[in-house]
């Protein structure tokens, strides 16, 4: 997925349709002089949906498609007959996307199974006609209701993205290149800060064809969580991957301090992220022999750890069991809840 072609944030100004009128007409046939009110309801306006896609991974088709517009419902008519209900419009979203009202910003809905529907624009309600509003005291009423008013709402759309594990660590430190060695992805690898700009998604395959979701979300630095760096635009990614895999180089001059400043900057951006299964790779291990890696794995943090290498293909077997194990793990205890 390219860079330019990862969109994970639009606004969209969505008006639903307005109710189509009662209608007021009274019967009158050849041999029916005065036949009485048989004026029709009107249609429903059309709702603004939203629609789950797993075929989606980007918001980038909604990019330009700033202005959404349902079509009214039709008016009422004779013997009763109700209008046309007007066309509902669907906009196509990948799982994932949280729908926020861009005024109050109170979260809409989140959508995250493939052909979920939510309204978030309802359409006007058609109009009663005038056969509703007869009585015994009142048997010709001249008058229907109008149909409801139309909706106007400027939503915002944020993808978050879903996968199975999200890589969390600093700039540079081995994420896009251990994705682009288990999997297919191929994300922009460089030796200098900040290379991935958006997220990647890659598939990787294990035993017995068996496959889960990896995320290689941007580095992350020390103030993200107040915006530094690439900052909150992309933490809310980490709020969908089942586990957390932290990433720390094997050079880094202190490995236990540089987890523990990832892990703050999680707790500052949303302490629920905590609550999540952490794994610790130390990548880079072929930069270091035995001996220096025994010595710093007595002074690592209290997580299941393991030392990596994506060139050397050090130990990548080994991470994908431990992997699979917390997926699994994580996904048993929430079928207890």
């Amino acid at each position: 997925m390219s860079e330019s072609n990862f969109v994970d944030y639009v606004k969209i100004f969505c008006r639903s349709g307005k109710g189509g009128p009662g209608s007021r007409h009274l019967r009158r046939e050849k041999f029916v002089l005065k036949g009485g009110p048989d004026g029709g309801d009107g249609g429903r306006g059309g709702h603004v949906i939203l629609r789950g896609n797993s075929q989606y991974w980007t918001l980038i088709h909604l990019k330009y498609a700033r202005h959404v517009y349902a079509l009214d419902g039709g008016g009422g008519s004779r013997s009763r007959s109700t209008g046309a209900d007007g066309d509902d419009v669907y906009i196509d979203v990948p799982l994932g996307t949280v729908a926020i009202d861009a005024e109050t910003r109170e979260v809409i809905c989140e959508v995250l199974e493939d052909g979920q529907e939510v309204i978030v624009v309802q359409g006007g309600r058609g109009g009663l006609g005038n056969w509703h509003f007869r009585s015994s005291t009142f048997q010709t009423p001249r008058f229907a209701q109008p149909g409801e008013p139309r909706i106007e709402r400027t939503v915002v759309l944020e993808l978050k993205v879903l996968a199975d594990v999200g890589l969390v660590g600093f700039p540079s430190a081995g994420k896009s290149t251990l994705l682009s060695v288990v999997s297919a992805a191929t994300p922009k690898i460089g030796d200098y800060p900040f290379t991935t700009l958006t997220p990647n998604l890659g598939i990787v395959s294990y035993r017995d064809l068996k496959s889960f979701v990896m995320a290689d979300i941007p580095g992350i630095i020390e103030g993200a969580h107040e915006g530094k760096g690439l900052g909150l635009r992309f933490l809310r990614h980490i709020e969908r991957n089942s586990i957390l895999l932290f990433m720390v180089a094997a050079d880094s001059n202190d490995i236990k301090a540089e987890y523990e400043i990832l892990l703050n900057e999680l707790r500052e951006f949303n302490p629920e992220l905590l609550d999540k299964r952490r794994i610790l790779a130390i990548s880079k291990c072929d930069l270091v022999d035995q001996e220096l890696m025994d010595e710093m794995a007595q002074d690592l943090p209290d997580v299941p750890h393991l030392f990596i290498s994506s060139l050397a293909n050090i130990n990548l077997l080994k991470l994908k069991d431990m992997i699979w194990a917390a997926i699994n793990d994580t996904e048993e205890k929430n079928d207890e809840f």
